[in-house]
């Protein structure tokens, strides 16, 4: 495999794996709150804000991380990714309280911080068909969360909770270990840049309005998508009595609807390429309040229709931002704004889950929960009309100075 293609694999995989350490806790939740000796129908809500300090350091840490890539390397921060989360997970399987395993998930959160902000930058790097490259690193990023019901349901059904966090973390030192001296062979550098990358030397004219576009999407977006992607694989095993109450079998059942909505951001990640980013975005703002209504109406087989096309919408979106910021900010620029677009996007997404146990903790059902998510879309459709109607590759970048005015 070239090396510029095997460096696009690694940073794809890197995606794969953030995505699925932090969605293990939402699979194993109720097995570990049973082994630590909680209620079995009150574990899962019980649980829930242990994992809550994981998620909003996979956010707050994510400008740290961009800060030490500028310091040191790129490929420096994700061989500690990799290397990182695997020792992080296997330390949160010898939790034997639901404090300890707080701790372990926040350690893993802190290593999850560095992918995003460096990984994403790298992606983009060299210019072309940006919308087509993070595409298909989305794809693989929410093939992560796909696994990790999969996964670690297989794991619960015939082991227990300890080794849905050793098996993955083992994989991913080592994996870890490859990049690494891949990275110190020097061939893993990003590829040439295009005649338009070259030229964005400084921020975009609108740049100001589209930063704000997008801080606004992301918002709203990291509230629906943290908890859409944390709570499905409950909602199944709770809502789906008619097809199957059994773990692994709501488990696939997710991984189904998160593996196939996730080739949505294929297709947006195409036609954003050669067509107006605000026209894309609306269009795929207003099908999530839609869907996700939908499902809070929904059970067994007609619920898992309403979240494969709830998810497929919100997975949609993924790209369509990261473009957005490619064609307003110049690259020595794109970790750093990525990083606040992360640390934003994640420490909402962690209040969706205190918000998602506040309502199941006061006797409210999933329903509820889908309900106050549709609500919350809603905000990414008007945030989606801030956005500038023209795309920052179709205008000429301006300078560093004139950008600073």
């Amino acid at each position: 495999m070239a090396a510029p293609k095997l460096r696009l694999f690694f940073l794809n995989l890197g995606h794969f794996t953030d995505h699925l350490f932090m969605l293990i806790f939402a699979k194993a939740a109720v097995s570990a709150g049973l082994a630590f000796g909680l209620a079995s129908d009150g574990a899962y809500a019980e649980m829930i804000p242990y994992g809550i300090p994981s998620l909003v350091l996979f956010g707050a840490c994510a400008p740290i991380a961009a800060h030490m890539a500028d310091k040191w390397t790129r490929n420096g921060m994700i061989t500690v990714f990799f290397i990182g989360i695997g020792i992080a997970a296997i330390a949160t399987s010898f939790a034997t309280t639901p404090l300890q395993i707080a701790f372990g998930l926040a350690a893993i959160g802190i290593c999850a911080a560095i992918y995003h902000p460096i990984g994403i930058a790298m992606v983009i790097e060299g210019g072309g068909n940006v919308g087509w490259r993070l595409g298909i690193n989305g794809v693989w990023g929410n093939m992560g969360v796909a696994a990790a019901p999969l996964i670690t349901g297989f794991i619960l059904a015939a082991y227990d909770w300890r080794l849905a966090f050793i098996i993955p973390g083992i994989i991913s030192i080592g994996i870890g270990a490859v990049y690494g001296l891949f990275a110190r062979t020097g061939r893993a550098v990003a590829p040439p840049s295009t005649a338009r990358e070259k030229a964005l030397v400084g921020f975009a004219p609108g740049w100001k309005r589209a930063l704000l576009a997008i801080a606004l999407v992301t918002s709203a977006g990291g509230f629906v998508f943290g908890a859409m992607t944390f709570i499905i694989p409950r909602m199944f095993e709770v809502s789906m009595p008619g097809v199957t109450t059994d773990i692994a079998l709501t488990g696939t059942l997710a991984a189904i609807v998160y593996a196939v909505a996730a080739f949505s951001q294929l297709v947006v990640g195409r036609i954003i390429d050669k067509r107006s980013i605000k026209n894309v975005l609306i269009c795929v703002a207003l099908g999530q309040p839609i869907f996700i209504g939908l499902m809070s109406l929904q059970a067994d087989y007609a619920l898992f229709g309403a979240a494969l096309l709830a998810m497929a919408f919100v997975f949609g979106q993924i790209p369509i931002t990261d473009a957005v910021m490619s064609r307003y900010v110049p690259d020595v620029w794109r970790a750093k704004v990525l990083s606040i677009k992360f640390m934003l996007n994640l420490v909402v997404g962690a209040l969706s889950l205190i918000a998602a146990r506040t309502i199941l903790a006061a006797g409210y059902g999933f329903s509820e929960v889908m309900s106050v998510l549709a609500i919350a879309a809603c905000f990414i459709v008007l945030a989606a009309f801030v956005l500038p109607a023209r795309a920052g590759s179709d205008l000429e970048p301006v300078s560093e100075a004139s950008a600073a005015e």
